[in-house]
């Protein structure tokens, strides 16, 4: 085996690896990865933060495209989104690492992994495609992990989505630069933003990135795209949740975002490095969700406990539910197939086709491998 096979063996299955664009060399001849905000330089061999992208040749390459940690069957709920194809089901799939280093990762066994063998089920996006169409599905989400760290393969799978008309929904934390952000979110129908707080000291000490190129890429997605987007913040007692913090979160939201944006207010379980964190109180949840709607967001969610009235989505402008949620059935629908109001016409921000789907609380895994090529 020559040096080059070698180096290639090293960092994954040659036919996992993918050239990419973002990226440049520098005077020392390290080459910098130009993806997401940090910028990693790296010598000859060596892996991003995101442990998915490397210097191979001179070049950043992607190991891991075409491979994924498993596939399911969720509903769209569960992104979560609560405005795209309500009660529709989603093919839900991600691959390994993570361009940030959040300590309460709640997905820390897929998005921290550092074993190629976690990428256990491989798939050409033609396939993916196919499957989920043949499954009834109305879309396909990259989450699990963040989409941008693998974003040519996701861009990739997305394209032939298109071309069956199933939707692409990017779950991510939205911490990636300028021109990537134009060209990943421009095959994106919807995306759930991770706006993990409102400090830059949480997002320093917290999850090793920054705040700014977070609230950069929520105001391209509204204001230079159509894509159809929620937040979600995960409530850590003592670290995110004060009054002080969410007024100026819900505030922001509102005034460079707009008040159709929904935001859901999810509990914290302790988990990987925040172990010492009690989980949040459904009062505090509660608490954000009334901060939220008095600052003027119309469409604000509880999440991660059982919380019907939390759940649910009611009209703006006469009170009435619109939606009814238990957990991820909806119990109640009150929106024409135009997605407006049936009691005063007034329109409910989101992306509605007719009834809802009946896909409720169930989760199927599902194995590539079973589908014949």
């Amino acid at each position: 085996m020559n040096a080059e096979a070698e180096r290639i063996e090293a960092l994954g299955p040659p036919d996992a690896i993918k050239e990419t664009k973002y990226w440049h060399r520098l005077e020392d001849g390290r080459v910098q990865c130009d993806l997401c905000p940090r910028f990693c330089k790296l010598h000859e061999g060596q892996r991003g933060l995101c442990f998915v992208r490397a210097n191979l040749g001179g070049k950043i390459v992607l190991t891991t495209y075409g491979r994924s940690s498993g596939y399911v069957v969720d509903p769209i709920e569960k992104k979560p989104l609560n405005h795209f194809l309500p009660g529709t089901p989603v093919l839900s799939f991600g691959t390994a690492g993570c361009n940030l280093a959040c300590k309460f990762c709640q997905n820390w066994d897929i998005s921290k992994s550092r074993e190629i063998d976690t990428l256990a089920d491989a798939a050409p996006p033609e396939k993916i495609a196919r499957v989920a169409k043949q499954l009834g599905c109305r879309s396909v989400a990259y989450t699990y992990n963040d989409p941008v760290i693998f974003m040519e393969y996701a861009i990739d799978v997305a394209k032939a989505c298109r071309e069956v008309d199933v939707k692409s929904v990017a779950v991510t934390a939205g911490y990636i630069t300028e021109e990537p952000r134009k060209e990943f979110f421009a095959y994106m129908d919807a995306a759930n933003v991770d706006l993990k707080a409102f400090t830059e000291r949480f997002y320093w000490k917290i999850t090793g990135g920054h705040l700014q190129p977070v609230l950069d890429t929520l105001k391209y997605l509204k204001h230079e795209t159509d894509v159809w987007f929620e937040i979600t913040t995960l409530l850590i007692p003592g670290e995110n949740d004060s009054d002080e913090e969410l007024e100026a979160m819900t505030q922001w939201v509102v005034e460079e975002l707009g008040p159709d944006v929904p935001m859901h207010f999810t509990a914290f379980h302790p988990d990987y490095k925040m172990l010492d964190h009690p989980p949040t109180p459904p009062e505090t949840l509660r608490r954000a969700r009334r901060i939220a709607m008095k600052n003027g967001v119309r469409y604000a969610y509880t999440g991660n406990i059982h919380d019907e009235e939390g759940q649910s989505t009611y009209c703006h402008h006469c009170g009435t539910r619109l939606i009814g949620r238990d957990w991820y059935v909806i119990t109640e629908w009150n929106l024409t197939d135009d997605g407006k109001c049936k009691q005063c016409g007034t329109v409910c921000a989101g992306v509605f086709e007719g009834p809802p789907g009946d896909w409720g609380p169930r989760r199927l895994p599902v194995r590539l491998r079973d589908f014949p090529d």
